[in-house]
C-alpha cells in the first residue's frame, strides 16, 4: 500500500464506528438577499451576526480580520451559524441531531429571529440554489484566511490554459447547498456511497434549484457546472458523481488517491498551489506556493498536509464516521428538509434500495453513466421519454425512502410530503 494511500485511510477511517447509533448532521446555506433587487449590504448582514450572540445565546467562536464575529455556536446545541465563503451567504450547520423534527423546530426558532431583524433593514434569507443578485453582490470572500484561500485558489482558473473552465471563479460566493450527513459502519460505509451514487439522476430531477442567468447552459443545476469545471474540478475524482462504483475498500482509496490537495499550512501562513494528485504528493519534490497576498514561495510537500484533504464528492466519506451527501442544491423554504428525510429514509431501508437499483428499467433504458445521466436528467427540458422514466424512477426511489422511515417511526414521512404531492403520488 503506498503511503499517500495509508495516510488517507487513516484520516477517513478513524472516526467510523463497527455499530454506530444514526445520528442527522443538517448544513443549510442560503442567500441573504436584498428585497429592492440591488446588492446585498454588508453592514446590513455584519450587524445581524453582532446581534445574534445577544438574542439566541450563542457564543462568538470566529471572527474576521476586523474584529467582526462570523461564525457563532450554541455551546448546549452545538449548533453553529456562520457565514460561507462571502458575507452573502448564510450557513446553519445544526449539531448531530436522533431526528429531523428537533432540527427543524431550532431552525425555525433561529429564522424567525433572523428574518424579523432582516426585515427591518428589507433584506431577507430565501430558499435558492443560486443567490438571486449574484450579478450585483461583490463576491469577494469573508476576510479570514480558510475563504480567502479558497477564492484565490478558484482564481487560478484565469491562468490555465485548459479551455473548458468556465469563467465564474467567485462562484463560491453564490452557490448555496442542503447537505446531510448520516452514520455509517465499516460494514456498510461503501454500499452506501455505490448506492446514492446510482439515483444522481432522479435527485437531479427531484432536486433542481439553481439555474444561472449569467450563462447559456441547458441545465436546472449549475452548481455542477461550477464545481465541475473550476479549479476543483482538474481531476475528476476530486469532485462531482463518482465516475464508478468501487468493488472493495482499496478500490475506493484508490480512486481517492486520484483526488487533488491544493493547500498547506506553515507556522501558521496558509499556502495554495496549482492541484496535486494525492498520489502524487508526497514524490512532488517542491511545490511552487502562494501567500494569501499573492507572493510565490516554494515549499516542500509533508506528510501532515494529508490533515487539511478534503474531496468534493457527492458521496463524500468524511472524517467523522459519517458519509455526507452534497449533491442538493439549497431548496425553496417550505421544502427545506425533504432532501434529509428522503436520504435517511433510503438509508434505513437500503437492502431494499439495492435491490431495487439491480433490476430498475431506469438503467435499462438510459445506462450506467452515473455521472452523465445526472447531467441528462437536470436539463430544463426533457423529451417525453425522459420525463416518464424519471418520474418513474423518483416514484419507486421515493416509495422506499418512505417506507425507510416508517420502519423508523418518528413520524419524519412528514418531510416527503411536497414531493410526493409533486410526482402525483
Amino acid at each position: 500500500m503506498s503511503r499517500s494511500v495509508e495516510l488517507l485511510k487513516k484520516r477517513y477511517l478513524k472516526n467510523i464506528k463497527e455499530n454506530p447509533d444514526l445520528f442527522i448532521g443538517i448544513e443549510l446555506e442560503f442567500p441573504i438577499v436584498n428585497l429592492a433587487g440591488k446588492a446585498t449590504d454588508g453592514e446590513v448582514v455584519k450587524d445581524l451576526f453582532r446581534y445574534l450572540p445577544s438574542v439566541l445565546g450563542f457564543t462568538i467562536e470566529k471572527e474576521d480580520d476586523f474584529g467582526n464575529p462570523i461564525q457563532l455556536l450554541d455551546p448546549v446545541s452545538q449548533d453553529t451559524i456562520l457565514f460561507e465563503v462571502a458575507y452573502t451567504t448564510i450557513e446553519f450547520a445544526f449539531g448531530k441531531a436522533e431526528s429531523i423534527q428537533e432540527v427543524e423546530e431550532r431552525f425555525n426558532f433561529y429564522m424567525a429571529t433572523i428574518q424579523n431583524k432582516l426585515g427591518g433593514a428589507n433584506h431577507a434569507i430565501v430558499g435558492c440554489g443560486i443567490h438571486p443578485n449574484w450579478d450585483k453582490n461583490e463576491n469577494c470572500p469573508v476576510a479570514y484566511p480558510r475563504y480567502q484561500m479558497l477564492m484565490d485558489y478558484l482564481n487560478l482558473s484565469r491562468n490555465v490554459t485548459k479551455s473548458d473552465l468556465h469563467h465564474f471563479p467567485e462562484y463560491g460566493a453564490f452557490i448555496c447547498g442542503s447537505q446531510v450527513q448520516l452514520d455509517i459502519s465499516r460494514f456498510n460505509y461503501l454500499r452506501v456511497i455505490n448506492a446514492f451514487t446510482q439515483i444522481e439522476a432522479a435527485k437531479a430531477y427531484l432536486f433542481a434549484n439553481s439555474e444561472f442567468s449569467g450563462a447559456d447552459w441547458d441545465t436546472k443545476i449549475s452548481r455542477d457546472i461550477f464545481w465541475e469545471e473550476s479549479m476543483h474540478g482538474i481531476y475528476p475524482e476530486n469532485v462531482g458523481v463518482n465516475t464508478r462504483l468501487f468493488k472493495d475498500e482499496d478500490d475506493f482509496f484508490d480512486y481517492l488517491n486520484h483526488s487533488a490537495i491544493f493547500t498547506a499550512e506553515r507556522d501558521g501562513q496558509t499556502y495554495y498551489f496549482y492541484p496535486i494528485q494525492a498520489r502524487d504528493y508526497l514524490t512532488t519534490p517542491e511545490i511552487q506556493a502562494f501567500t494569501l497576498n499573492g507572493d510565490e514561495v516554494l515549499i516542500h510537500p509533508q506528510e501532515e498536509d494529508f490533515q487539511t484533504h478534503r474531496s468534493y464528492q457527492y458521496q463524500d466519506l468524511t472524517t467523522r464516521g459519517t458519509v455526507e451527501f452534497r449533491s442538493v442544491c439549497t431548496q425553496p423554504l417550505d421544502r427545506t428538509f425533504a432532501s434529509a428525510a428522503f436520504h435517511l429514509g433510503l438509508l434505513l431501508n437500503l437492502d431494499k434500495l439495492e435491490a431495487y437499483l439491480q433490476s430498475a428499467p431506469f438503467f435499462t433504458t438510459f445506462g450506467l453513466d452515473y455521472k452523465s445521466l445526472r447531467r441528462q436528467f437536470s436539463k430544463k427540458r426533457l423529451t417525453d421519454e425522459e420525463e416518464a422514466a424519471v418520474l418513474e424512477f423518483s416514484k419507486e426511489l421515493l416509495t422506499l425512502a418512505e417506507a425507510g422511515l416508517e420502519k423508523r417511526d418518528k413520524q419524519e414521512m412528514v418531510y416527503l410530503e411536497p414531493l410526493k404531492k409533486e410526482l402525483g403520488l
